[in-house]
């Protein structure tokens, strides 16, 4: 679908040919695009300024039928999430205009004073990603995607990035997997189901693939798993996805929280605040998105992918609060809460991740708290890790994806927030003030020496609104990050 092309824009038949423009400078360097840029800002309507759009029909001296310009504002400005939600705007107008398929002119690197990659990059990420719809229940499908997406790129251009194309197609489709299982409703995603379509994908990836089903778990104790779906018909699973690259010398694993519906258990949640619950399994999305894409990428070092399914649910088998569970790790811990579920389901997964993978490096992502969200946004991930190299790898991958990450705090007086008379902890915090950081902590203690980092994403997993380059839903959060990541650390 993604491509690189260099037609010949007076003689050839284009059918769309986007360009980006920029209000005070010309950041194109091929000629016709320049001087198409000059006709387009004679006009009094047109002058790049941010959201202007202008659409001309059979340019003169060209056998264009049309060519849109698209306004990005100052060039000081022009950075690659600009460029991105350009691509995305511009393959979104397509799409609804019926469409078939897209040229876009990319921008000069020296006139934009920007690393090419990074244009590339963004502009097909942007546009592959705007190209997604999710309508699988939809009975009128009411638009298609873009058949093709080209970008207009000079020979050396193309010669010298000919592997961006499939490399960014394999880091999209990882996150649209993302998103569509996190906008999936929960009923057609219990564990089981969820568990058998991620090993489906993860399969065609070439990737080794073990489901652990509920007599497993109870045989391996997993009982802080097991003692959040107790309270469901739906039995849970535990996903462990392996790549391995021939001779590495790192080994990095990755646990997504996957509750794949979450009432809060006993501790039941108002209407409001359960109706976007089928969205609690978004780190385990991620992380399904992200090794699989490892799969086709195949970085230089060795991966697993731990994901924990459950369902929370009230019944007369639910756990209680003021019972006390004992975890795989051994730790007994006291329920405070069965609304704190996540932080259950993955002190299971990093213990055994950490005793039976011994991986170098070990982060965790999760719709964890809402505390995050009151800290941080909707935009923002937080990072809690004690690890300074691994908490700022972390968010330079969400810089360069702009899957925007923040550090974190993890103070040890906090600790003495989660202790417990009868147990080695408790679940909830005796505070209502930091829960983001005791949900953290809390992890902590599971994790040993394991250089280790926790990513609550509960703000950016999903989007009521969407943007310029996703829909509605899930967004995909964190796959493109620890993409970018798996190939850097």
């Amino acid at each position: 679908m993604l491509r690189f092309k260099r037609p010949d824009l007076k003689k050839e038949k284009i059918a769309t040919l986007v360009i980006p423009v920029c209000e005070d400078e010309d950041i194109h360097a091929h000629r016709s695009i320049s001087a198409f840029v000059k006709k387009a800002k004679e006009l009094e309507e047109f002058s790049g300024k941010k959201e202007d759009e202008l659409l001309f029909y059979d340019f003169p001296g060209t056998n264009i039928r049309r060519i849109i310009f698209m306004g990005l504002g100052k060039k000081e400005k022009l950075e690659p999430e600009v460029l991105r939600v350009f691509a995305g705007k511009a393959v979104k107008y397509c799409i609804k205009k019926k469409l078939p398929d897209i040229l876009i002119a990319a921008p000069s690197e020296t006139k934009c004073g920007t690393d090419m990659r990074d244009i590339l990059e963004s502009l097909m990420e942007g546009a592959c990603l705007g190209n997604h719809i999710y309508d699988a229940y939809k009975k009128e499908k009411k638009h298609s995607p873009l058949k093709e997406i080209s970008l207009f790129v000079n020979a050396q251009t193309a010669g010298k990035y000919k592997d961006l194309p499939s490399r960014t197609e394999i880091i999209c489709a990882g996150t649209v997997l993302a998103r569509e299982w996190v906008s999936m409703p929960a009923n057609d995603k219990i564990p089981e189901k969820f568990a058998d379509s991620i090993a489906q994908q993860a399969e065609k990836a070439g990737l080794s693939v073990r489901i652990l089903n509920e007599k497993e778990l109870e045989k391996q104790h997993f009982g802080a798993l097991l003692a959040v779906a107790r309270g469901s018909n739906a039995a849970p699973r535990f996903l462990i996805l392996r790549y391995r690259a021939e001779g590495a010398e790192k080994h990095l694993a990755l646990v997504g929280k996957g509750v794949t519906f979450d009432s809060g258990g006993l501790n039941l949640k108002i209407s409001g605040s359960m109706s976007g619950m089928k969205t609690d399994m978004a780190g385990a999305a991620a992380v399904a998105g992200a090794v699989i894409a490892a799969g086709k990428l195949k970085p230089s070092l060795n991966i697993t992918g731990l994901i924990p399914l459950v369902e929370n649910m009230p019944s007369g088998t639910a756990t209680r609060p003021g019972d006390v569970i004992r975890s795989y790790d051994g730790k007994t811990v006291e329920i405070g809460n069965t609304d704190a579920e996540g932080r259950l389901i993955l002190i299971d997964a990093i213990a055994y991740a950490i005793r039976n993978e011994k991986p170098d490096m070990l982060i965790d992502l999760a719709t964890l708290t809402g505390a995050c969200v009151v800290a941080l946004g909707d935009k923002i991930a937080g990072v809690f890790s004690p690890d300074a190299q691994l908490s700022e790898a972390i968010i330079a991958s969400g810089r360069k994806t702009h899957e925007r990450c923040w550090p974190m705090p993890l103070p040890d007086d906090y600790k003495e927030l989660l202790k417990s008379d009868i147990a080695d902890t408790s679940n909830m915090s005796s505070s209502k003030w930091g829960g983001a950081i005791t949900a953290a902590l809390f992890l902590s203690s599971f994790v040993k020496d394991t250089r280790w980092a926790h990513i609550d994403i509960a703000g950016p997993a999903s989007s009521e609104k969407g943007n310029a380059y996703c829909g509605p839903g899930g967004s995909g959060f964190g796959v493109r990050l620890l993409c970018h990541l798996m190939e850097n650390i």
